[in-house]
């Protein structure tokens, strides 16, 4: 059987996993347990769920508890640390926040090469994640994407809008906008918008000339936007025609489109990419360390992009990536990463908005608030 099946003892725990793809786990020594875990919510929740949760539960009967509280997960980590009653597992956060909850002391350090597994040909952790998907708290499941988002009704078919200035564009191309309440991607987009070259976004941003810049380029636009703060908004949002543009995460777009058979299409011009994953909450790592070890290991994470359309953060992982679980489609297309959706793209600067993310989230709501 052993030279046949290749076995892999979890580290720190009793469990063993049998083979990459048949996902058998032999438990022995692990006491069934309650994990806390926080996500996004929606279609991104929901790939989560099948490709980890689902198989975690059947193999070791512990049961998992989806808490759909990212988009607050700082304020929220602060919250329970400073009442000493931190009932979170694990949380899936952005690396900007990562950085700051790190410094913070809210979360733990992890040594990636013991805890996460290799990838299939043995290659350690720590040089099969894409890079900037390790840091110093910080584990990167996957490679997303904030675009642009439209509904392709609201446009004559000849002249589809395909270009990030074109959401500033209200004379030739009117409607509502749906913009995030928060000043990551709106900033960087009014400035390429405005003419920046995406090199220098955000060396512009570092300077005052450059913020009165951004914020001057979506006063164009503000009494049109509706701002939006959950991530099943603005697909919500385009389907009531209520907007002609949203602000997006694509993989809520591609899910409207190929699971709702929604009328959406996206600009894939100037799409902010970033990473995003796991943080074990200060003192809960030995209650996760097996549940990560799994979640972030090769196939499961290749397994995750057949129900969304981002991007594995494991190299070894792409391979596996194929069809798409519900409908069958190629996902390679609908990736970030595909060539022609990443011609334009900028990756966002996580230790910039670690920096500024405080001062220039004040400015913003003062901006709003004018």
């Amino acid at each position: 059987m052993k030279s046949i099946i290749r076995n892999r003892v979890l580290k720190g725990s009793g469990i063993a996993v049998v083979g990459l793809s048949a996902l058998a786990v032999a438990v022995s020594a692990h006491a069934q347990q309650t994990l806390n875990i926080v996500s996004w919510g929606g279609a991104y929740s929901m790939s989560q769920h099948e490709a980890y949760d689902k198989p975690w539960m059947e193999m070791t009967g512990d049961e998992i508890v989806n808490i759909d509280r990212s988009a607050n997960a700082l304020a929220g980590l602060r919250s329970q640390t400073q009442a000493g009653n931190v009932t979170w597992d694990l949380v899936d956060m952005l690396p900007a926040d990562a950085m700051i909850a790190c410094a913070e002391g809210l979360i733990e350090p992890l040594d990636h090469d013991e805890l996460l597994a290799d990838a299939p040909d043995g290659t350690p952790p720590s040089e099969d994640f894409v890079d900037g998907a390790l840091g110093e708290c910080f584990v990167a499941s996957i490679v997303y994407s904030n675009i642009v988002g439209f509904n392709t009704e609201m446009f004559p078919e000849d002249d589809q809008p395909s270009t990030i200035e074109d959401v500033f564009d209200l004379e030739n191309y009117p409607g509502q906008r749906a913009l995030m309440r928060r000043p990551i991607n709106n900033l960087e987009w009014a400035l390429i918008a405005d003419g920046v070259d995406r090199d220098d976004v955000y060396d512009m941003l570092e300077t005052e000339e450059g913020i009165q810049r951004a914020f001057a380029k979506l006063d164009t636009i503000k009494d049109h936007v509706i701002w939006w703060e959950e991530g099943a908004q603005p697909p919500q949002l385009l389907a009531d025609q209520e907007v002609a543009f949203a602000s997006a995460y694509n993989g809520r777009i591609f899910d409207a489109m190929v699971s709702e058979n929604q009328p959406f299409d996206i600009i894939w011009d100037a799409q902010v990419f970033e990473l995003d994953g796991w943080v074990v909450p200060t003192g809960k790592l030995d209650k996760v360390r097996d549940y990560l070890y799994f979640a972030t290991d090769t196939q499961r994470l290749a397994d995750q992009a057949q129900y969304i359309s981002y991007g594995p953060a494991r190299l070894s992982s792409a391979d596996l990536v194929s069809t798409h679980a519900e409908t069958g489609i190629e996902m390679e297309t609908h990736m970030p990463t595909y060539e022609p959706n990443f011609a334009t793209a900028i990756q966002k600067d996580d230790e910039f908005w670690a920096d500024y993310l405080d001062e220039l989230s004040q400015r913003f709501d003062a901006w709003l608030a004018q």
